[in-house]
């Protein structure tokens, strides 16, 4: 079992959790973007373009050529650059992931997990929720007892001070 986190790295933690928070719905925002333009691209043969001959947003055909399907439009090409962007980003969220699954000493199987919020669509948005709040209760589980312990012990000196006098 590995050894739960220290005190002292609470701080990271919680700067981590929002780290990843902020990474979570960015990627899962991403790849409900990447599957919707499959979608059009693979199912409907269309890929989105922005400026060109076909104006400010527009959809140009996609045609089988012989080193395999070649878009038709021309301008900038942003069905490519939402796949770019979300393959970018996902390398982000993994180090987001690692990085609340390091500082909180889960399982690796855990970390499977959460990396897997980047590739199934929705999950990341899931995930956010219940890490924020597994991960909060921890914290506040894990700082209680410490600051009864202080405030104990914050008394025990105040009277001790006191019975001196």
């Amino acid at each position: 079992m590995p050894a739960a986190p220290k005190l002292a790295s609470f701080p990271a933690i919680r700067g981590a959790l929002k780290f990843y928070q902020v990474c979570s719905i960015i990627t899962g925002t991403m790849l409900l973007l990447l599957v919707a333009e499959m979608i059009v691209k693979y199912g409907f043969g269309y890929e989105l373009f922005a400026g060109g001959s076909g104006g400010f947003l527009w959809f140009a055909p996609v045609v089988e050529g012989p080193s395999g399907s070649e878009s038709t439009g021309d301008g900038l090409n942003l069905s490519l650059g939402i796949l770019i962007a979300h393959g970018w980003f996902y390398v982000v969220y993994l180090f987001a992931c690692f990085r609340v699954w390091s500082l909180m000493r889960w399982p690796f199987p855990r970390f499977l997990l959460l990396a897997s919020g980047g590739i199934v669509p929705l999950l990341s948005f899931f995930l956010e929720v219940r890490v924020a709040r597994d991960v909060k209760r921890y914290l506040a589980e894990r700082e209680a007892p410490a600051d009864t312990l202080a405030e104990h012990s914050s008394l025990t000196t105040t009277l001790d001070i006191e019975g001196t006098k």
